[in-house]
């Protein structure tokens, strides 16, 4: 069967925003009832059913773990065909170029800097730009992983990232 999870990065924030932009969601999770603290991390509230879809009678089974600092995140095994240049909307077939972009993700997750360099336009492109064609990866330093949840609906979304001051955001989900 698995586990099923669902995340929701902040892609804008940087390192000195993300713990103030962690307490600000997580107030306003456990403010709705959506999430209770657990001690360990966060439980599904009595609440948790304004943040999916008409799925009322499956409840949430796991919790939602809240990661601050720099981070890659991605949907399990599934991965990209190609990246996305956000500089001319060319795609690189990630087959041959796989090595290139994990390295720079690496040096990303160590440094906080690393660009790859777009072989149609030449722009040294920071790895957090990127695009991807199919399942998606995100890079920030605010994530937010619900576990074994029902589809969030549409409007929950939306009501993050309003939360989270209109910071663009990425949403990835998976099963392992």
């Amino acid at each position: 069967m698995g586990d099923r999870f669902q995340v929701i990065v902040d892609l804008e924030a940087g390192e000195a925003e993300a713990a103030r932009l962690k307490e600000r969601v997580v107030g306003w999770l456990v403010g709705e009832g959506i999430v209770v603290a657990d001690g360990s991390g966060y439980a599904a509230g009595p609440g948790w059913a304004r943040a999916v879809d008409d799925d009322g009678d499956h409840e949430p089974s796991g919790g939602l773990a809240v990661h601050v600092g720099r981070g890659g995140f991605h949907s399990g095994a599934d991965m990209p065909e190609a990246a996305v240049c956000p500089r001319c909307a060319a795609a690189t077939t990630l087959d041959d170029a796989w090595s290139r972009f994990s390295d720079a993700m690496q040096t990303w997750r160590d440094t906080g800097a690393a660009t790859v360099e777009c072989p149609a336009c030449a722009a040294p492109v920071p790895v957090p730009e990127w695009g991807w064609d199919g399942p998606p990866l995100a890079f920030g330093h605010l994530g937010l992983e619900f576990w074994n949840w029902p589809d969030f609906s549409d409007a929950f979304r939306a009501r993050i990232t309003d939360v989270l001051e209109g910071h663009r955001t990425a949403y990835l989900w998976g099963k392992i």
